[in-house]
């Protein structure tokens, strides 16, 4: 404890007489001096401002602290699943880093010798084709905030937050818990391969790597791909299981999958199919007014001529007069 100084008497009157407060006591040890100043409470507002204004606008309250991990990751599998129409799952049985390593290397060559195949007016997918394990627990509930909750249906108040990590989210979200056909599927360790767009051509190749089926998803031959048949390759592939996807929005089987990826042409071959269906269709609709309008020409043609007919008269008469 620091030692007590003890202050004289002319020093404390000349203090005093400048600050304008009267003298202390004498001999008052300045360890124990206190000074009495008079504070007003500050005022009491009884108004208080809404949530929206209390929190910064890049970071409003959520339901969970959003500087952990799984916040994060709710957040990534929320983003990924607004941006992937296509979307294939895959069980995958304690996979080792150099087998994901020859597994992405064996997906990423197929990929591109696709993009080289197309015209140059279609744009490159190989690097937007992602495969990547995820959190199932995360991940479902991820799931079930995309397909459940809109925001739209909330009113528009200061008071509620209709982000993906709000309260109003995940309320919405486990409320349907046990009701997408998904659901079922997404147990055990998962990994997902996503696609920015719908593309057959390049979930064939996707396929003919991860899950072969011939004839029409057959494995690349020894020749043209000596990697792919590499035994540690082989290894990690025969790990991976396909349990189904999710393509706009919709959960598809594995032949559903399969017949997907067998569409000839791809998605300028299934416009070409599709107006062929529509012309042919038109063409019969057309064939059919005018068969009706051909008919009913020739009815009423026949019905005028009889009607001429019954107007001359029988030939025999008029040959008689």
């Amino acid at each position: 404890m620091p030692p007590r100084i003890r202050i004289c008497s002319h020093c404390l009157n000349s203090i005093a007489q400048r600050s304008s407060i009267p003298p202390p006591s004498l001999h008052r040890f300045l360890s124990t001096a206190s000074a009495t100043i008079s504070s007003s409470p500050p005022p009491f507002s009884q108004t208080s401002s809404p949530p929206s204004t209390r929190y910064p606008p890049t970071q409003p309250p959520s339901h969970r602290p959003p500087e952990f991990r799984k916040s994060q990751l709710h957040r990534q599998y929320t983003s990924l699943l607004r941006s992937s129409p296509l979307m294939l799952i895959f069980q995958h049985n304690n996979l080792k880093t150099y087998e994901w390593m020859l597994v992405r290397r064996e997906l990423d060559t197929a990929l591109r010798s696709i993009d080289g195949s197309l015209p140059p007016s279609s744009p490159p997918l190989a690097d937007s084709i992602k495969i990547q394990i995820i959190q199932t627990r995360i991940f479902q509930a991820a799931l079930l905030v995309v397909e459940h909750f809109r925001p739209e249906q909330f009113p528009s108040s200061p008071e509620a937050f209709t982000h993906a990590l709000s309260s109003t989210a995940r309320y919405a979200g486990i409320s349907k818990k046990n009701l997408h056909p998904l659901t079922p599927l997404l147990a055990g360790p998962l990994a997902v391969v996503s696609f920015p767009t719908v593309s057959p051509l390049h979930l064939k190749a996707v396929l003919s790597i991860l899950a072969p089926h011939p004839p029409l998803f057959a494995a690349p031959t020894r020749r043209a791909r000596p990697g792919y048949h590499d035994p540690r390759t082989q290894n990690g592939l025969q790990k991976l299981l396909l349990l189904g996807a999710r393509v706009e929005g919709k959960v598809f089987d594995t032949d559903e999958v399969r017949w997907v990826g067998g569409i000839e042409g791809g998605m300028e071959g299934l416009r070409a199919q599709l107006v062929g269906m529509l012309a042919g269709v038109g063409a019969g609709v057309t064939g059919l007014l005018e068969s009706t309008s051909r008919s009913l020409y020739f009815t009423l043609e026949g019905r005028r001529g009889m009607l001429e007919d019954d107007a001359k008269g029988p030939p025999e008469e008029k040959s008689a007069e």
